[in-house]
């Protein structure tokens, strides 16, 4: 009769408890020991990092760094592209080629492809998997291959105060002005106005502000609550853990 593999099964699971304990503390200490920082940059040497900016462990492919300032304040997520030039190891001059500006939040698999001047305001904040690129490939030519063609680069600005929802492509050439919405999957390119939101491939102007009218057209959704005065950070946080099913 065949034994059982768990001939201790409390003792099995005391153990994996054990070891998933160990794997996650392990884990947790490599990401803090791999996170980069102004304090710790490790092998990266950037332009500028800012005081407070971090740039979350593992990193993704980051190259060009001397040409690349981070404003204070910034949070980079895991698995986030940086590059400044199209390969490692040019000398791009005296200028910066990727600026980010304070407060800029880059969500988890994040591209920004810098060949030219990219530059991303303060307080912009981005989802995972946002994808901006001064770069676009070329098809002139039907019979060479188009990875083959020499690209077309054109500078890229994205304003501050911006949103940039989860998986939006931001184009060659694009200038996105002040507080910009740009809705998850939606491509951009060319001139978008302060206090406006774009949806759609290519993206359109689906809704603006209107100093005398407001939002045009009107919110769908109530607005905000806004905080009570004196409340602290810790009760917020109190508030947050509340279960909703108790009475």
């Amino acid at each position: 009769m065949p034994k059982s593999r768990d001939t201790f099964p409390a003792l099995t699971a005391w153990r994996r408890r054990l070891l998933a304990r160990a794997v996650q503390g392990g884990w947790r200490w490599v990401q803090e020991a791999g996170a980069v920082s102004a304090e710790q940059p490790g092998r990266l040497r950037f332009g500028r990092i800012g005081t407070g900016t971090r740039l979350a462990f593992p990193q993704g492919t980051v190259f060009g760094e001397p040409w690349i300032e981070l404003g204070e304040h910034c949070v980079i997520g895991e698995h986030v592209t940086l590059t400044a030039g199209m390969m490692p190891g040019l000398d791009l001059g005296a200028e910066p080629i990727l600026r980010l500006g304070d407060g800029v939040v880059l969500g988890r698999g994040s591209h920004v492809i810098a060949d030219t001047a990219v530059t991303i305001g303060s307080n912009t904040y981005c989802g995972p998997y946002v994808y901006i690129t001064s770069t676009n490939h070329s098809y002139d030519d039907p019979q060479v291959p188009v990875g083959k063609q020499w690209p077309r680069t054109d500078p890229v600005t994205v304003g501050p105060g911006c949103w940039l929802g989860t998986g939006a492509v931001i184009l060659p050439g694009a200038r996105l002005g002040r507080n910009v919405v740009v809705a998850a999957g939606a491509v951009v390119r060319g001139e978008v106005p302060d206090h406006t939101v774009v949806a759609g491939a290519p993206a359109r102007v689906v809704r603006s502000w209107d100093p005398e009218l407001g939002w045009q057209p009107p919110l769908r959704t109530p607005a905000p609550v806004p905080i009570p005065e004196g409340v602290t950070p810790e009760q917020l946080l109190a508030m947050a853990e509340l279960d909703p099913d108790r009475s």
